[in-house]
């Protein structure tokens, strides 16, 4: 019996998100005339409750047997609509989605064309929609342990999480200790408390727990297999040991900015010229001074490598801020008769208590001028910062015993190697990018590897924490699951098609394509694939076909978008559509 399509269309308005700039209902009517639609609506907010209800509904009182949803990004939204439709019996890849926000709304100003244009991808999505298959939903067992990479307070403060739900932990950290950054801070912002009141019950808890097994001096060198099953090799010394673990979090952490990339600081050539990571030693060890003295005039500049197009860093390094005023303000206990000068350009107190703690800091005497220095030089046993104060409107010069250069955070070292291994993206800054900034926050786009603290983007240490204990939650999912669903929109070979010329494996970033060793034909790990279709686009014999975006499917949409024409109700003006409606 031949198969016959009975669609539905649900166009989204976003708000005003997309109606803003698209005539929504003349989507919707025009979407009710397509080939195999038998309904179609529009809604507020597709993805809401209600939204969904609507389709629910729709599929067992109309029999649906496909869906398209005209609203946002696959990205955000597809897994939301694919629960939905399975909730009521149908197969979660008979559904499609037509991207009318990002697509159209969002880059192009209201009128006919953008009205236009998403009427044409709603008509190339119900045609794909039309030849989608069934696809079986398949799971692959989990291996019932993690894996931590980083030593410092988030990636503890991880393995602490996961070892305490019951599960067997394995933390490496390629220094001789844990700890990380934070163990070389003195006091924190905005309470002032010892570092080491924190930190070290952390690590001793961590290196007590039975079901946490912690290689220092390690690091990772390969990695094998795929969610739920992940194979890696971690080097210590000499020896190369495999763990085999179901979920990984990256806690690889940051690096303080080389502060000799500015050299008009002084930094590496004056004595006087410190980092603030550098001034955490000196109050640390109890005297702050200079070459044997008690400096009497200290300058901090903010922004040491952050704000910065020059260098490439364009980012906010976040507590640059607090960390100067923290320091400024054991600077005004320790030496209450020095003078206390602060460069900056804005002044960033986002967290709880932060903006109290500067208050407090300017009325201990500390001077905020705002302003850039240009450059430090070098007078008598003093050193000179030349800025420009914007507040007043000129030149000043400022003479100091110690000069602070609040560094911001990089991207730590290996994070090069660890992306290469991991197959992780990174933004423009260099950190590790999360799958969605809103989301989906401490997961990567490979299924299975979380990210937690500042190997992420610049964070304080309750933020590291947090996300930390939420990227442990997140990991502690499949384990506790015991199963991990496997992504069914994968590659298949035609065997009679293929030649075996290994084209595809080499272009495969997930290592799913291998040549069968007797039969001579590319074969595909169904877990390991992850559906991105670079080998299909280039098979020379066309012997790869992706599944749920297939040749005929694709062509299909081709075919409707390259002849489309507005449907002539489409051309009526608006007001003349919403009377007819």
């Amino acid at each position: 019996m031949a198969f016959t399509p009975r669609i539905g269309v649900y166009t989204c308005h976003c708000g005003i998100n997309i109606a803003a700039t698209v005539d929504v209902k003349a989507v919707a009517a025009y979407a009710a005339t397509l080939p195999g639609v038998v309904v179609s609506r529009d809604y507020t907010y597709m993805c809401s409750d209600p939204g969904q209800g609507l389709i629910q509904n729709d599929i067992r009182e109309q029999n649906l047997n496909r869906v398209v949803v005209a609203s946002c990004s696959p990205r955000m939204h597809e897994p939301t609509f694919r629960a939905a439709i399975s909730e009521v019996g149908l197969n979660p890849y008979c559904f499609e989605m037509a991207n009318i926000r990002e697509q159209c709304s969002w880059v192009h100003p209201a009128g006919e064309l953008t009205t236009h244009k998403a009427m044409q991808l709603v008509a190339s999505a119900v045609a794909k929609a039309a030849l989608l298959q069934p696809l079986e939903q398949r799971s692959a067992s989990v291996t019932p342990g993690a894996l931590v990479i980083g030593g410092g307070i988030a990636g503890v403060q991880a393995a602490l999480d996961i070892a305490e739900a019951g599960f067997e932990v394995t933390l490496v950290e390629r220094s001789p200790a844990l700890g990380g950054h934070v163990a070389q801070l003195h006091r924190t912002f905005p309470t002032l408390e010892p570092t080491a009141g924190f930190l070290q019950p952390l690590i001793d808890r961590a290196t007590q727990h039975p079901r946490i097994r912690i290689l220092t001096r390690s690091e990772i060198v390969d990695l094998g297999g795929f969610v739920g099953n992940f194979k890696v090799s971690v080097r210590q010394g000499e020896a190369t040991s495999e763990i085999a673990v179901g979920t990984i979090i990256v806690a690889t952490g940051f690096e303080a900015f080389d502060a000799t990339r500015k050299p008009e600081l002084g930094y590496g050539q004056y004595p006087q010229v410190i980092t603030t990571a550098d001034f955490e030693r000196l109050a640390a060890s109890g005297e702050i001074q200079v070459n044997g003295k008690k400096p009497q005039r200290v300058v901090f500049i903010h922004c040491v490598g952050s704000r910065d197009q020059a260098i490439g860093n364009a980012y906010c390094s976040r507590v640059c801020c607090m960390v100067s005023a923290k320091q400024a303000r054991l600077v005004r206990e320790s030496l209450p008769e020095a003078e206390v000068n602060v460069f900056y350009m804005d002044v960033r107190a986002f967290g709880k208590g932060f903006e109290e703690f500067y208050d407090d800091v300017r009325k201990s005497g500390v001077i905020y001028r705002r302003g850039n220095p240009s450059e430090i030089l070098r007078r008598g046993e003093r050193v000179v910062v030349r800025a420009e104060d914007t507040l007043l409107g000129q030149a000043i010069e400022v003479e100091a015993d110690l000069v602070v250069l609040a560094v911001g955070m990089t991207p730590s070292r290996g994070t090069d190697v660890v992306a290469g291994l991991f197959k992780l993206a990174r933004s423009s800054d260099g950190f590790f990018m999360e799958a969605h900034p809103k989301l989906r926050p401490v997961e990567t786009s490979m299924a299975g590897i979380f990210l937690a603290g500042a190997c992420q983007g610049p964070k304080d240490i309750p933020e590291a924490v947090a996300q930390a204990r939420a990227a442990a939650a997140a990991a502690m999912i499949p384990l506790m699951r015991g199963t991990v669903p496997v992504e069914a929109a994968i590659s298949s070979v035609d065997e009679e098609l293929c030649a075996g010329c290994g084209q595809c494996a080499s272009l495969c970033t997930f290592g799913a394509l291998s040549l069968h060793p007797t039969r001579g034909v590319m074969t595909v790990n169904g877990v390991l694939c992850q559906g991105c279709g670079a080998c299909a686009t280039a098979c020379p014999s066309g012997a790869i076909n992706l599944k749920h975006f297939t040749f005929d499917e694709v062509m299909a949409q081709l075919e409707v978008v390259t002849g489309w024409a507005a449907p002539v109700s489409a051309l009526q003006p608006r007001e003349e559509q919403a009377v007819e409606a």
